[in-house]
């Protein structure tokens, strides 16, 4: 099984500048009125287009700051008819040019070229993908209702400046910043009355159970079903899991944390924080490490081990705590290789916490979208996977003493399997946890969050709880005699 190379990471850091709505609208309009006025460039008529620039700099630094997902990215549409009844009207070639060219990168470019070559997905897969792109709610380059209005605004702007230079009316630009503070009181109405379903967050540090001195368990095992939406898990077939869940402790109501992108979950889960803290706030990481200890921090303190093994970018976290596999592999071979490798760990690392990141789902959710047949297969496929590494670690007595957790990071909403901002679907996410010391058949009905993985983990490996960990114990799930103070 391949690991990701160093190539692999660093074009990982380099797609998540277009994956990401925040960084892919400057590129993009920036790319976009390069090659319109490619010609006038050449002829070094430069003076015009970088002072636009200059004076278009307040609206994209108000649409960098600010996301227009879910329901606000209707309100978009406002600035672009403020714009039409103000000034004269945009160059219709220029918007032509910028739809053209939005389109292709995420039609064809993404959904056709790029999946092809990572995943191997059909040279068709277009035919679909333009439905789900029209559908995605979450702050990505891939939401054309955010994408669309913001970039034709910029764009209409800073060529309207541009023209108003180019006949020496530079006193018409006063326009522009008394249109710009519209937008902006708009930006802020719009955010501090309506942006309001970001989920509540633990205040104080994890302090409700001691660390025991002693572990209670050998091992923790944590099999993460990245992207697996919850509705979507109880309608596949998947017997293996669905008799783990009655075996053990059902959380039925975990919730994920904001905003559910992999980089930040992950991070979320194993240091039992939150982004402001441990600093990953974004699959798009300016600066690599998180800031706060993690579980495997923790481990060492005890002289315990733990391995993460996940695809390259969760490395920006966690750096050697984990080890990769390439994600540049066929759809139906993903996960199977994942399992392979995992089971080549077990085999020759032993760890006491071993972390697993699938990612067939996932990636079929955002290929080809979750409310179809094949996202199913990916979590039914999931499910034959896990109950084939289990059954082999309690063939080499390897379960007698261990807690298995299984959980996804976030769910997938509608459209190219976005998450990030809680639209339906990615907010509350499967979660159960089976072992020697969990309660069999219960069902957990309270709110719990995903930063409760890293205490959970510790109490249970007998480490102490990462520096900044502020989730409390999941003690319901433990058995009496597993659920004392020390």
């Amino acid at each position: 099984m391949k690991s990701a190379s160093k190539f692999e990471k660093i074009a990982a850091r380099g797609w998540n500048l277009l994956n990401e709505g925040k960084p892919f609208t400057p590129i993009f309009v920036v790319g976009t009125m390069v090659l319109f006025h490619f010609q006038d460039l050449l002829q070094g008529d430069i003076f015009p287009f970088l002072i636009g620039l200059l004076f278009t700099l307040p609206l994209f630094i108000l649409y960098f700051y600010y996301d227009f997902p879910l329901f606000l990215r209707n309100y978009l549409w406002i600035p672009i008819i403020g714009y039409l009844l103000i000034f004269d009207s945009p160059n219709l070639a220029l918007w032509g040019l910028g739809i053209g060219l939005y389109f292709f990168f995420t039609v064809f470019f993404w959904g056709t070229f790029y999946y092809h070559l990572r995943i191997r997905t059909d040279w068709l897969n277009f035919t679909r993908f333009w439905k789900l792109v029209l559908k995605n709610s979450d702050s990505t380059s891939g939401n054309a209702q955010e994408q669309l209005p913001k970039f034709l605004l910029l764009l209409a702007v800073w060529d309207g400046i541009m023209t108003i230079l180019s006949a020496d009316e530079m006193f018409q630009t006063i326009s522009y910043f008394s249109f710009y503070g519209g937008v902006f009181a708009l930006a802020f109405i719009l955010h501090y009355f309506l942006f309001d379903w970001k989920p509540k967050q633990y205040e104080s540090f994890t302090d409700d159970l001691h660390a025991p001195e002693e572990s209670r368990n050998e091992k923790v095992i944590v099999i993460v079903i990245d992207g697996m939406r919850k509705e979507r898990f109880y309608e596949a077939n998947t017997p293996f899991l669905d008799g783990l869940v009655e075996k053990g402790t059902e959380y039925l109501n975990m919730e994920t944390v904001y905003p559910a992108r992999t980089v930040v979950c992950f991070s979320s889960m194993f240091t039992g924080t939150y982004p402001k803290e441990h600093g990953m706030k974004s699959n798009m990481v300016w600066k690599l490490g998180i800031k706060v200890e993690s579980i495997f921090d923790s481990l060492r303190k005890v002289g315990k081990t733990g391995k993460m093994l996940g695809i390259a970018h969760l490395v920006d976290s966690f750096g050697k705590d984990v080890e990769t596999v390439t994600a540049v592999m066929h759809k139906d071979q993903a996960d199977r290789n994942i399992m392979n490798k995992a089971k080549k760990i077990m085999n020759e690392q032993d760890p006491d916490l071993f972390i697993v990141q699938l990612i067939g789902t996932d990636q079929i959710g955002h290929s080809r979208g979750v409310l179809y047949d094949e996202y199913l297969e990916k979590i039914e496929e999931a499910d034959a996977l896990v109950k084939e590494f289990v059954e082999e670690l309690e063939s080499e007595g390897k379960m007698d003493n261990t807690t298995l957790i299984i959980c996804a990071d976030h769910g997938q909403a509608d459209g190219i399997g976005g998450h990030g901002h809680l639209d339906e679907g990615e907010r509350y996410v499967p979660f159960f946890m089976v072992g020697p010391g969990i309660k069999q058949g219960e069902k957990v009905q309270e709110k719990r969050s995903l930063v409760s993985m890293t205490p959970t983990i510790a109490y249970l490996l007998g480490a102490p709880y990462p520096s900044h960990s502020r989730g409390p114990v999941l003690k319901e799930a433990l058995k009496e005699s597993w659920n004392q103070h020390e």
